[in-house]
């Protein structure tokens, strides 16, 4: 256990296994994910900030603080929750690195949002004024609550990175909390938001300030729901997580995201809280969704119609929704079992979930989006405009907004908090879930120094390099996460006085306990074989399929548009070993022929037209960067 500390972090629980290490103890320096962020903060949140200018967005708020709402309000109902996103963004982003431009937009955004807050701290422009409809008036579909859940998380990043500031967002955030707690208290509404989410900001906001009635009622929240409090959508009380109650869960049900922002929540008010059950219930929900209804990528979702998780093994390729949000939120919720329990599973779903779709949602020039993440494209589809808002999930490309835009601040987000997600400490020591090349500088709980360069080209090559930069005052144990793909890991430990020791791992985690020396190196050597990986053959949808995996990339076939010999003729032969080169996986694939007919099934089979030739294959996180293509991750093998 833990005493909490004032890291700049999104996740901070006063007590749990582990202690997340902020972006003041941890710095990004260099290789993919530094590049990542240079792009997030020179690109990415420059184009947001447009769009929410050019679609009005923003400007709601300006139009509420004049009294001309509803007249001219542009966006959707949640259209508000994209401005809370973008500011926490922006903090995240200001507490890596000063930046004059951003901080002046920033502080002109939250002006904009004060100026429309009611004084008893209401805050909605789609709700609550004349010619509206009325306050909370539609808890299943008004998103009133949903956003100010963004507002709270928010005005949690930036009192963590600037603590103190003056630009009043957190006394924005508390008037409005404040509001929710007298209208959904104890004696209150007894209802919850149809989207989850302000469980979180809820949680996170007691947190920062201390005040535990927010706490409170966030698990006020956590406890309603189940109890059939929203009216029944067409796709059943499971798509709300209406349908049970949190503690009688097995699995993830229901609408993706909204799931996963709920069991993030619930992981807050558990951790805060010390119930241990709902804690262990949450880990056995995880432990099933993770091995049932999760896509090779990491990514959730199979039903289009009401973007939720199919049933047990329901993964089908072509119709995987994976929406890039679901995925953030899934790393929410994996990041705070992990600082619960210490387990290492979270860890190995949170890389392969950043490295094969957060990272591949977002171009990589920054500017265009994926809002679903297929594993399968039948057909090369349209060219998305630039110059309009794309329907949510049907871009054939990445594309430069959505008419539901809340996948591009979430990747915002996500990405500038980034090296909150890379290390933890606890009384014995530091532990490496994520690799990046950084700098780590912080203190064990008695204050023990602890000061670290971490260099890698992870994912390109497997070893990972830790030099300690300042002596140590007492053993302590340094661990580095062995991924569930990398068998036979080798550490070795190079004294500053030049004694070398290696050892072979096993396990899941490597760990070296010493009394380390200013100039010791400690190096993880992971194997990057290209491997084929096949599914349960309870997916019916991939029975006969493969796919290729090396380290933590997930590869695919991509084909451009009109290029002939088309992907769904394709075979792979796994009798020859896929090898690596050059950034690609080759491997010796046969283009099946046969003549179309009048009746698609016929007793004789396919016939190859070659014997074999070598095929390469592009990491996913690659896929549609050089045009329309078609695409698939799943390949049949034979």
């Amino acid at each position: 256990m833990f005493t909490t500390h004032a890291a700049a972090v999104a996740v901070r629980p006063s007590t749990g296994r582990l202690r997340p290490l902020g972006l003041d103890e941890v710095r990004i320096t260099g290789g993919f994910w530094a590049g990542r962020q240079r792009t997030n903060a020179g690109v990415t949140l420059p184009h947001i900030a447009h769009w929410l200018e050019r679609e009005g967005w923003i400007g709601n708020f300006d139009l509420a603080a004049a009294g001309r709402l509803p007249e001219g309000r542009r966006g959707r109902e949640f259209s508000d929750s994209e401005i809370y996103k973008f500011l926490e963004a922006a903090a995240w982003e200001l507490g890596r690195r000063p930046d004059a431009a951003l901080e002046a937009r920033f502080r002109e955004f939250v002006a904009r949002v004060a100026a429309a807050q009611w004084p008893d701290g209401y805050l909605s422009t789609a709700f609550g004024r004349p010619g509206q409809p009325e306050r909370w008036s539609d808890l299943a579909w008004g998103h009133e609550l949903y956003c100010l859940g963004h507002l709270f998380q928010a005005a949690v990043a930036r009192e963590r990175t600037a603590p103190g500031a003056d630009d009043g967002l957190i006394g924005i955030a508390r008037r409005a909390a404040d509001l929710v707690c007298e209208v959904f208290g104890e004696d209150g509404i007894q209802s919850v938001c149809g989207h989850a989410e302000v469980e979180v900001g809820l949680a996170e906001l007691s947190r920062v300030t201390g005040e535990q009635r927010y706490l409170h009622q966030a698990r006020l929240f956590i406890d309603r729901r189940g109890r059939h409090v929203l009216p029944e959508p067409e796709w059943g009380r499971s798509y709300f997580q209406d349908d049970l109650g949190i503690r009688e869960a097995t699995v993830q049900r229901g609408h993706v995201v909204r799931a996963n922002y709920l069991a993030a929540g619930a992981v807050d008010v558990a951790v805060e809280t010390g119930d241990s059950g709902l804690l262990a219930t949450l880990r056995g929900v995880w432990d099933r969704t993770i091995a049932r209804r999760t896509h090779l990528t990491g990514g959730q979702g199979s039903h289009f119609q009401d973007e939720a998780f199919g049933e047990d093994w329901e993964l089908p390729p072509d119709r995987a929704y994976s929406e890039t949000c679901a995925s953030i939120a899934s790393i929410m919720f994996s990041w705070r079992l992990l600082l619960a329990t210490g387990g290492g599973g979270y860890a190995d779903l949170i890389e392969r979930t950043l490295f094969n779709v957060v990272a591949t949602a977002v171009s990589h020039d920054g500017d265009r989006f994926f809002y679903t993440n297929t594993l399968h494209r039948r057909v090369p589809g349209e060219m998305p405009d630039p110059e309009s808002a794309s329907p949510r999930a049907f871009s054939s490309l990445r594309a430069p907004w959505f008419e539901v835009s809340c996948c591009p601040p979430n990747i915002a987000r996500t990405l500038a908090s980034l090296a909150g997600l890379l290390t933890t400490v606890d009384d014995d020591g530091l532990q490496l879930h994520q690799f990046a090349t950084c700098s780590i500088a912080t203190s064990l709980a008695d204050g023990t120094p602890v000061a670290l360069d971490v260099e890698t080209a992870y994912p390109e090559t497997g070893t990972v390099t830790v030099r300690v930069r300042e002596a140590a005052t007492r053993p302590w144990t340094l661990s580095l996460r062995v991924p569930a793909w990398a068998g036979g890991a080798t550490l070795r430990h190079l004294t500053a006085a030049g004694e070398l020791r290696t050892t072979t791992v096993s396990g899941p985690v490597a760990q070296l306990t010493a009394a380390f020396e200013a100039g010791d190196v400690v190096e993880l050597d992971l194997p990057m074989a290209a491997t084929f990986l096949r599914a349960d053959p309870r997916v019916d949808a991939l029975r006969g399929c493969v796919a290729v995996q090396r380290g933590p990339l997930v590869f695919c076939a991509e084909r451009p548009a009109g290029a002939g010999d088309e992907l769904d003729r394709l075979v792979v032969d796994t009798g020859v070993e896929p090898s690596y080169s050059d950034g690609r996986v080759v491997v010796s694939a046969r283009w099946l022929q046969r003549a179309d007919s009048a009746w698609p099934y016929q007793t004789g089979g396919s016939v190859a037209t070659v014997a074999g030739e070598p095929f390469a294959l592009i990491p996913y996180v690659d896929w549609g960067h050089s045009g329309l293509c078609t695409m698939r991750v799943w390949l049949p093998e034979g």
